[in-house]
């Protein structure tokens, strides 16, 4: 919607939130994420390719290549429409007294961000490529908690995680990988945790019928064409990979934004 002033045409305060690019709620760089040649042209174009293969039709492992550039772009893009998701994973944890928390593939860092910003004492390492943990420490920066804010680059499968995390975040990075890796994952960051601690995973998880509901389910698509063995699971699969891993219980978490928090307890 815009609005007429002085001759000049702007878009309306509720329009301008998402679409100004000085808004820190500006959502037009989701596209410059969603449309890169290796989300657009070297996949969707190549979609019977990876139907008959079973997994990606790009060279390797797909996106989750190692240093794989796209992971800056989404860093750099994605951060606004996880807004709602980070609030609500933080709202999990309390909101005083320490905290030592690890977010795995933190990307853009917006969620161990925001659980920075609600709880003063908590202390948040973030880990991914180091290219793309420039931008989480910007970010940190320009949220206020960058003394609390320590970064770990690297592999998540090779790299050494620390121990005794009050919580681990697992945000969008399951599904890039077949089950047995899933629980091998999550066993690394069962030993990572303190006795009580939590694993809070995020995902998107469709129903036990695979094919509801839509916005779920598609997302198996991508994982089909972006990932050599990617997946979205069901709450079923994700609560027996947490058993297996070794977690003494799990509970899902449903929020508004599609997605779910699978909160696995040590």
């Amino acid at each position: 919607m815009l609005e007429k002033s002085e001759g000049r045409y702007s878009n309306a305060p509720d329009t301008g939130m998402f679409l100004n690019r000085n808004s820190p709620a500006y959502m037009g760089g989701v596209a410059d994420f969603l449309y890169t040649p290796e989300i657009l042209t070297e996949t969707m174009h190549h979609l019977t390719a990876c139907v008959r293969k079973g997994g990606t039709a790009m060279p390797g492992e797909g996106t989750v290549s190692p240093d794989n550039p796209v992971w800056v772009t989404f860093a750099r893009a994605m951060a606004p429409i996880t807004v709602m998701s980070a609030r609500a994973m933080a709202e999990q944890l309390p909101e005083a007294g320490s905290l030592k928390v690890l977010d795995i593939a933190a990307g853009h860092g917006n969620f161990g961000i925001t659980i920075a910003r609600r709880n003063a004492e908590a202390e948040i390492t973030a880990l991914d490529w180091s290219h793309v943990l420039e931008v989480a420490v910007e970010h940190a920066r320009q949220a206020g908690v960058a003394d609390r804010y320590t970064t770990l680059a690297g592999d998540f499968f090779t790299t050494e995680l620390g121990t005794d995390y009050d919580a681990v975040l697992i945000t969008n990075f399951l599904h890039h990988f077949d089950r047995a890796t899933c629980v091998a994952a999550m066993r690394k960051v069962h030993a990572a945790l303190r006795p009580g601690g939590r694993a809070m995973t995020l995902e998107f998880v469709p129903d036990e019928d695979r094919v509801s509901p839509p916005s779920q389910a598609r997302f198996a698509l991508t994982m089909l064409i972006t990932t050599a063995h990617g997946d979205a699971y069901t709450w079923s699969e994700y609560e027996s990979m947490m058993s297996e891993a070794g977690f003494a219980s799990s509970r899902r978490v449903v929020l508004p934004t599609e997605q779910s928090v699978i909160i696995s307890t040590k």
